[in-house]
C-alpha cells in the first residue's frame, strides 16, 4: 500500500469523473455510517462554478479513498471530511486533515462529521479539534399529520405558494434577516435558491409565504423525495418572532405534505441541538432525535513566544 496523499484539485473545480468518484466515495460512507455522508451544499458545491471552493482528494494509488471540501466563510473556511469505510484506519483521514490546515494556512476551519462517529471524534481529539457545534436531525411519522391542530394566523397575515421568480428577491431578503445569525442559511443568495428550483424534488406548492401588507414575514419550504417527507427550512421575520407564526406556518406545511406520504413514511428536519425555543416547537409536534451530525473547530495556531 502506498502512503496516504492528499492534494488539491486544480482549479478549485472537479472533473466529471472525479465528481463521480467522490459521490460514490459518499455513498459507501453513508451506508457504512447510517448518515448522509455529504451535505446538500456541499454536493452542490462540487459542479462547476463555485467560487471559493476547495476540494482536497485523499488517494491509495489510482483510487480515491478520501475527500475533503473546504468553503470560504467569512475569515475562514468551513466543509466536510469523509474516508472510504474500506480505506479507514490507515492514515488517509489524518492525511486531508493536516491538508486542510495547510490550505486554511491559520485560518479557522470547521468541518462536519455526519453521524458523530466513533472515529471522527477519536481523530478529532488526537489532532486538538474541538466539538463547537451539534445539529440534531429530528423525526417523526406522517400518520396524523392531518390531525394536528391548524392554528389561526394573525389577522393581517395570508399564506400563499411562492413564486419562482417573482418572489426570489423578496424571499433571499427575508431569509437573510430570519437567519441573521447564522453561520449558513443566513449567506444564501438568490443563486443559491435558484439552484434549489432545479432540483427534481423542487414544488413551489410546498415553499408557503407568509405577507402582511404585501410584504413576506415567514415561510415554511417543505420538501418530498423518495417517499420521504423533510421540513426543509421555516423562517419568520425577526419582528414576528415569537408571536406563534413559525408555528401556524410549520403545521400547514406538515398538512400539505401529508397526502403525497405513505402513513408510515417519516417527515424530518434539522436543528441545532441548542435552539431550546426550536427543539420544544418540534417535539411537541411529535418529532424526536434520529441523529446528530457534529462540527468541530481546529485548533487556534500557535504563535510565536
Amino acid at each position: 500500500m502506498t502512503a496516504p496523499t492528499a492534494r488539491i484539485a486544480r482549479g478549485g473545480e472537479l472533473d466529471a469523473p472525479t465528481r463521480e468518484a467522490v459521490l460514490a466515495l459518499a455513498a459507501a460512507a453513508s451506508r457504512a455510517d447510517g448518515a448522509t455522508a455529504l451535505s446538500e451544499d456541499a454536493v452542490l458545491r462540487l459542479e462547476p462554478g463555485r467560487p471559493g471552493v476547495h476540494h482536497l482528494l485523499a488517494r491509495d494509488g489510482d483510487v480515491l479513498v478520501g475527500y475533503a471540501q473546504l468553503a470560504v466563510a467569512g475569515d475562514g473556511f468551513e466543509g466536510e471530511l469523509l474516508v472510504d469505510p474500506a480505506h479507514r484506519r490507515r492514515g488517509h483521514g489524518a492525511a486531508l486533515l493536516a491538508a486542510t490546515g495547510e490550505l486554511a494556512a491559520g485560518r479557522d476551519v470547521r468541518l462536519w462529521s455526519h453521524g458523530d462517529t466513533p472515529g471522527a471524534a477519536a481523530l478529532a481529539a488526537r489532532r486538538g479539534w474541538a466539538r463547537v457545534r451539534e445539529l440534531l436531525r429530528l423525526e417523526r411519522r406522517a400518520e396524523g399529520l392531518l390531525d394536528l391542530p391548524l392554528p389561526d394566523l394573525p389577522g393581517d397575515v395570508r399564506v400563499r405558494p411562492l413564486v419562482p421568480g417573482a418572489d426570489d428577491d423578496a424571499w433571499v431578503a427575508l431569509n437573510a434577516a430570519a437567519f441573521a445569525t447564522h453561520p449558513e442559511q443566513g449567506r444564501w443568495t438568490v443563486q443559491d435558491l435558484r439552484a434549489r428550483y432545479a432540483e427534481d424534488w423542487f414544488d413551489p406548492s410546498l415553499l408557503l409565504l407568509a405577507e402582511a401588507a404585501g410584504e413576506p414575514v415567514g415561510f415554511c419550504w417543505m420538501k418530498v423525495e423518495g417517499g420521504a417527507g423533510e421540513l426543509y427550512v421555516l423562517g419568520v421575520a425577526p419582528s414576528r418572532a415569537g408571536a406563534g407564526l413559525g408555528r401556524a406556518l410549520l403545521v400547514r406545511g406538515l398538512r400539505a405534505v401529508a397526502g403525497a406520504l405513505a402513513p408510515s413514511a417519516t417527515v424530518d428536519l434539522y436543528v441545532d441541538g441548542d435552539n431550546v425555543p426550536a427543539v420544544r416547537l418540534y417535539t411537541r409536534l411529535g418529532f424526536g432525535r434520529a441523529a446528530v451530525d457534529v462540527q468541530y473547530a481546529s485548533p487556534a495556531p500557535r504563535t510565536a513566544p
